[in-house]
């Protein structure tokens, strides 16, 4: 192998690298990446137990900032950009180091030619919230290393250590810095679109008695003729190092590389902001140097004054460290109530679990005191869906003395006689930590971390998309099974008349998407996928921590339907365009608009002619969400996958109209199952059902009877397109029917009716499941 020289040395390569282990480092356990430079670049999440979101790349590049992308500390851009930005954003370190009679210039992390023996090293605690970068440089016999961890008094907080490693005095010259950083008030839209415009509106200014820099805008991007001050700003400050000078840019950068000095700098303008320190000191053998580096956002002259104050005061290393640990326990506390923290021998295993579980209730949320019901905050949820109801509730509950919590709110709206309350206590969530998903590598997806007040406290809330958020309290269900039933209730009243699902849910209540011309994202559709599983393990996991006690609720109405304004089109009409099968009800949006204006979320319930909320008992809403899949059965085939969004998951979006579900039938046979197993627990003997629901269930029942010999000889394909036409037409009869508004009046099933019916459902099923069963025991689609 050839030597390749740069100038008088020989550049040093490194063979392998990208092994990983676990190591105990500050007191803590952290898995470590050795060499993983060689490795190609991957993406790094530190996260917080507060509002703190940071992905960094495996180059040095990074994004963070506090609750969402227009709230940046470093630009918010996709991931392949930020691997690209550790060459101008974010760490930057340059070392002159004197030793041996001669002065040489280190550059830890550098992606220039390496004239050095290095090794680089990553380490991420257990817990996620600590990402250490570090670089071993044997030529010079000193090791470097800085960590990213969060703090929420603080904010930011980079903390670097050098270290010598040899045996001799080491004489340092340190620049070191963050790069790009923003001022408050650059949304990512500006940063993106106008980012060479916004150049010229930073302003820093340099605070040298605390080592302390304001980032501001010298006004508010805009083209219009008035004042627009930008009043807040972004604070970065440091401690450690010695009579530091103070750098706003990187306009010396390569002047302190060269060996020459540098001067403090007290301003800057119209230039990407920058915050560099310069130092000296000795490093005696074994001895170490260590210095922070601190910033945040969205700092108003009030919260600026108490900063400088602390600083003036004296902010410590300990002080910073303990609200760094407080809000690492804090985040242990909230996997932990989630049953996240376990213990093993294997550690790997541990590590594994808890982050599948804090990444679970980041997304769908964990509850803020277990089973307990803060009262204030339930009857702003009542205010926030029934405007009227508040009131009431109030009065109601101001009477019944505290502490409330869910069994007990629940018994008093039973004792009562108040469906409207017993529904409300049932769709009650008391969740924290939720946020909607994303991160730089999904820019479809736009985050926010909703989980603060203006005054700071926790804020109770929760959103996500349909599949993403019943898979996250699938999960957590078995940590709160108590919330089970309230989880079930979420579900079956976001659902529609035609047993189907809008796109989003939150504490507000429930979204579906609207069409708009200039956006290609743009799409409408029922989120089927999903629907009959995810429902299915909800009761599954009721019927196995409290049994008995959902059955009680097929027989009471107090569950409702969603009052989407999609239209499915008639079945031949989804024959001959099965991917354009859905319309939009301008008109019916209007209307739930103007429901949701004079009563609040409940506005998007559907009503009666007479305006009032159309109640239901819980196996109505079964057996819609049963029966619309079999609308759309294909014997031998599976379930028709034809409004306009997959029934499975994003891979089956290239099927979507075309394609058949073996997955939801499989789901669909034992939903039947557990159906059954809740009517044997329930006592009454029939079912009070709306009317329109039972002609439904007498027009499958018939088209299902009528075909049933079939099955043993086998069906043609012929026969099977003529009962998929009769099951597509009841369907868009049904449909039809409770679009125009259900009558209200209701009729009965007896339970043995309804458990021949699913019996014979299951005989359908089976002989679809033994079809396409492959010898592999996978399925494919049977033609």
């Amino acid at each position: 192998m050839t030597d390749i020289y740069w100038g008088d040395s020989r550049l040093e390569r490194v063979e392998t690298g990208g092994d990983g282990e676990l190591v105990h480092r500050d007191g803590e356990v952290f898995f470590k990446i050795t060499n993983f430079h060689t490795m190609p670049a991957f993406f790094i999440a530190v996260v917080s137990s507060s509002d703190h979101w940071m992905f960094v790349s495996s180059t040095g590049g990074l994004t963070c900032g506090r609750k969402d992308h227009d709230n940046a500390l470093f630009p918010y851009y996709t991931d392949d950009k930020i691997h690209d930005a550790g060459a101008t954003t974010g760490p930057q370190t340059a070392l002159l180091v004197a030793k041996d009679g001669k002065t040489q210039l280190w550059k830890p992390f550098s992606q220039d030619v390496n004239v050095y023996r290095v090794e680089r090293n990553l380490y991420k605690n257990l817990s996620g919230t600590r990402l250490i970068f570090e670089e071993l440089n044997h030529s010079l016999g000193l090791g470097y290393s800085y960590c990213w961890s969060n703090s929420e008094k603080f904010g930011f907080v980079k903390t670097s250590n050098l270290t010598n490693l040899g045996g001799t005095d080491v004489q340092v010259n340190v620049l070191d810095g963050l790069r790009n950083l923003l001022p408050y008030g650059v949304t990512s839209q500006i940063q993106t679109e106008l980012s060479t415009l916004m150049d010229a509106y930073k302003q820093a200014e340099a605070c040298r008695e605390r080592t302390a820099v304001l980032f501001t805008l010298s006004s508010q991007l805009t083209d219009r003729a008035e004042p627009s001050e930008a009043l807040r700003a972004t604070v970065a400050w440091s401690m450690g190092l010695d009579n530091p000078r103070v750098l706003l840019s990187e306009d010396q950068v390569e002047s302190f590389c060269a060996g020459l000095p540098v001067t403090s700098e007290a301003n800057s303008h119209g230039k990407r902001s920058a915050f560099f320190l310069q130092s000296e000191f000795t490093l005696s053998p074994g001895g170490d140097k260590r210095w922070y580096m601190v910033a945040d956002i969205n700092q108003g002259p009030a919260d600026v004054a108490a900063l400088f104050q602390s600083i003036d005061d004296g902010i410590s290393a300990p002080t910073l460290a303990t609200d760094i640990e407080a809000g690492s326990m804090r985040l242990l506390q909230l996997v932990g109530g989630a049953d996240g923290c376990q213990l093993s021998s294997d550690t790997l295993i541990s590590g594994r679990h808890f982050s599948n579980t804090l990444f679970n209730i980041m997304r769908g949320g964990t509850f803020y005191d277990g089973y307990n019901i803060p009262l204030n905050d339930f009857l702003d949820f009542v205010g926030l869906w029934n405007k009227p109801l508040r009131t009431r509730f109030e009065n109601l509950l101001g009477s019944k003395p505290g502490p409330h919590d869910l069994e007990s709110l629940l018994a008093l709206a039973e004792a009562e006689g108040d469906s409207d309350m017993e529904r409300l206590v049932l769709e009650y969530l008391p969740l924290t930590f939720s946020r909607r998903h994303g991160d730089p590598s999904r820019p479809w997806n736009r985050f926010s971390i909703d989980i603060k007040n203006p005054d700071g406290s926790d804020k109770l809330y929760y959103q996500g998309n349909w599949r993403d958020i019943f898979q996250n309290w699938e999960a957590l269900s078995v940590s709160y099974p108590g919330f089970a039933e309230s989880f079930i209730s979420k579900f079956v009243n976001a659902s529609t008349a035609d047993g189907y699902n809008p796109y989003r849910i939150t504490k507000e209540g429930f979204e579906w998407e609207v069409l708009s011309a200039d956006d290609p994202w743009s799409n409408i559709g029922y989120w089927g996928d999903h629907q009959v599983n995810y429902l299915l393990k909800l009761i599954e996991t009721s019927c196995r921590y409290q049994p008995g006690k959902i059955e009680k609720y097929l027989g009471r109405d107090v569950f409702v339907y969603a009052d989407v304004p999609y239209r499915l089109k008639d079945y031949r009409s989804m024959v001959n365009n099965p991917r354009d099968s859905v319309l939009y009800d301008d008109e019916r949006a209007d209307l739930v608009t103007a429901r949701v204006e004079r009563t609040g979320s409940d506005g998007k319930l559907l009503c009666l002619a007479d305006g009032s909320i159309y109640k239901v008992n819980l196996m109505e809403k079964l057996l819609v969400t049963a029966l619309s899949k079999l609308s759309n059965f294909v014997p031998g085939g599976g379930i028709w996958m034809n409004t306009q969004r997959p029934e499975w998951n994003d891979a089956n979006n290239a099927l979507a109209g075309f394609g058949l579900s073996m997955v939801t039938l499989c789901y669909l046979r034992r939903f039947l199952d557990s159906l059954e197993g809740l009517m044997e627990g329930f006592g009454a003997q029939e079912f009070v059902l709306s009317i329109e629901v039972i002609e439904l269930f007498d027009a499958i029942e018939e088209v299902l009877e009528n075909h049933a010999f079939m099955l043993e000889a086998g069906i043609a394909p012929k026969d099977r397109k003529a009962i998929m036409d009769e099951l597509g037409l009841r369907g868009e009869r049904y449909r039809e029917s409770v679009y125009t508004g259900f009558s209200g009046n209701k009729g009965s099933l007896t339970k043995m009716r309804v458990l021949a019916f699913t019996g014979l459902v299951k005989t359908y099923l089976d002989h679809s499941i033994a079809l396409n069963r492959r010898e592999d025991g996978l399925f494919h689609a049977y033609n």
